[in-house]
């Protein structure tokens, strides 16, 4: 039997390519994910100038850049970020849910692992505490866990 897992910051992962989508709407909480991002790339050892940022409107575009940095070759795994926080209208289930479908959905056809941290809170409050400076930074986590999913669908997809 063959047990495939791996920690990110013990493996070798300077020539990782990693592209990051990052919605504009709500920005100062995703400028804080993508801070925790950038903490997670760099405890994981991936050089700084083989990652490029997408900045699209709003969450409900992450998914057609991700596909478009998906099918680009460029890239070993992405990272989706973004905030959407309920308000007084249905927007929130108009975009919450056809983002994070989107996202499954890109990972699903292209195989590329895709690092989700498009937080839904309740309010900004939540969202803050999600994307602070400290430990539970969902941007640092999403990049910590795509670079783990790609060393095991690496190890899946090789021959030995």
């Amino acid at each position: 039997m063959k047990t495939f897992s791996f920690d990110a910051t013990k493996t070798n992962n300077t020539a990782l390519r990693v592209g990051i989508v990052c919605s504009r709407f709500n920005e100062f909480i995703v400028q804080a994910l993508l801070d925790g991002a950038h903490r997670g790339l760099e405890k994981c050892g991936v050089d700084a100038n083989n990652v490029d940022v997408a900045w699209v409107p709003g969450a409900y575009e992450i998914p057609v850049a991700a596909r478009a940095m998906a099918l680009s070759g460029r890239y070993e795994l992405l990272v989706a970020l973004g905030a959407v926080i309920r308000g007084d209208t249905a927007h929130f289930e108009y975009v919450a849910g056809p983002c994070a479908d989107g996202i499954a959905r890109v990972q699903l056809d292209t195989g590329l692992p895709i690092g989700f941290a498009v937080l839904t809170t309740e309010n900004i409050a939540q969202a803050t505490e999600r994307s602070g400076p400290g430990a539970g930074n969902k941007g640092e986590e999403a990049v910590i866990g795509a670079i783990e999913t790609w060393h095991v669908l690496q190890s899946i997809r090789t021959p030995k």
